[in-house]
C-alpha cells in the first residue's frame, strides 16, 4: 500500500439532521489527523448537508446504481452522488448482497460507475460464518473479489477494497489477527493480479466489530490499510479514537 490509511465510516440507516454535530467533530478531529485519510458514508439524506456542514471531510453515499440514470425508483446515481459533494461511495456491501439480492456482477457494475464519474469507490467482499467454519474463506473471498472487481482503465486508482467478514458485522467477534494477516495478503494477490504493479496501491480495509480497543492491534497487521467503521462510526467519541489509532500505522 502507498499513501495514508483510510478510515471509513459507514451509518447505515442511521443519522438525521440532528447529528449533524457529531459529523463536524469528526471533520474537526480528523482535521487533526491529517496523516489518514478520514471518511463517514451516511445516508443519501444528509449527504448535501454533511458536506456543507463539514467541508474538509471526505463525505461519501453507501451505494450507487449501476445505470447513469433510468427509471430506478429509489435509487442515486454516481453523478448524483458527484452533484451532492460525495467524494466516494460503498459498493456490496454485505447487507445489501444478502438483503438485497445484489451479485457481483451488480457490484462491478455499481463500481465502474462510481469510478467513471470521479469516485472512490470501496469494493466490500466477506464470508459467511458457515464458510469460514468450512475452511473455504479465502476460497469465497477471493473469488468474490475477482467477480467484483472494476476493470476499467485506470480503476486502481479510485479503488479501495473492505474486508468483512460478514459474521463479525455487528456481533463483537473479530477474526484473530492472523486470521485478518491471512486474508488480506491473499487479497493482495488478488489484487496484483488483476492490475499488476498498480494492485499492491489499493488500500485493503478491515471491517466488522472494529472498536478503539482492537484498533491498535487490527491496524498492526500487515496489509491492513485501514478500517470500514459501523457503529462505531456514529459518534465522535467511539470514532475518533479510532482514526487516533491509524496514525501510528500511517504511510
Amino acid at each position: 500500500m502507498s499513501g495514508k490509511k483510510l478510515v471509513a465510516g459507514n451509518w447505515k440507516m442511521n443519522g438525521t439532521g440532528a447529528d449533524l454535530p457529531e459529523v463536524e467533530a469528526i471533520a474537526r478531529a480528523a482535521a487533526a489527523h491529517s496523516s489518514v485519510e478520514s471518511a463517514l458514508c451516511l445516508p443519501a439524506t444528509l449527504l448535501d448537508r454533511a458536506v456543507r456542514a463539514a467541508p474538509g471531510l471526505a463525505i461519501g453515499g453507501q451505494d450507487v446504481h449501476g445505470a447513469p440514470s433510468g427509471a430506478h425508483t429509489g435509487c442515486i446515481s454516481a453523478a448524483m452522488l458527484v452533484d451532492c459533494g460525495a467524494r466516494l461511495t460503498l459498493a456490496g456491501h454485505s447487507e445489501r448482497r444478502e438483503a438485497q439480492h445484489e451479485s457481483d456482477a451488480d457490484v462491478r457494475a455499481k463500481a465502474e460507475a462510481a469510478i467513471a464519474a470521479g469516485l472512490v469507490v470501496i469494493v466490500c467482499v466477506g464470508e459467511s460464518a458457515s464458510a469460514r467454519d468450512a475452511g473455504h474463506a479465502v476460497a469465497t473471498v477471493t473469488a468474490q473479489l475477482d467477480a467484483s472487481l472494476p476493470r476499467s482503465d485506470g480503476a486502481a486508482g479510485l479503488l479501495a477494497v473492505a474486508y468483512e467478514p460478514i459474521w463479525a458485522i455487528g456481533t463483537g467477534k473479530v477474526p484473530s489477527v492472523g486470521d485478518i494477516g491471512a486474508m488480506h495478503a491473499a487479497l493482495r494477490q488478488r489484487l496484483v493480479a488483476a492490475y499488476g504493479e498498480a494492485g499492491e496501491t489499493v488500500r485493503i480495509l478491515y471491517g466488522g466489530s472494529v472498536k478503539p480497543s482492537n484498533a491498535v492491534e487490527i491496524f498492526a497487521v500487515a496489509e491492513v490499510d485501514g478500517a470500514l467503521v459501523g457503529g462505531a462510526s456514529l459518534t465522535a467519541a467511539d470514532f475518533v479514537p479510532i482514526i487516533a489509532a491509524a496514525v501510528s500505522g500511517a504511510g
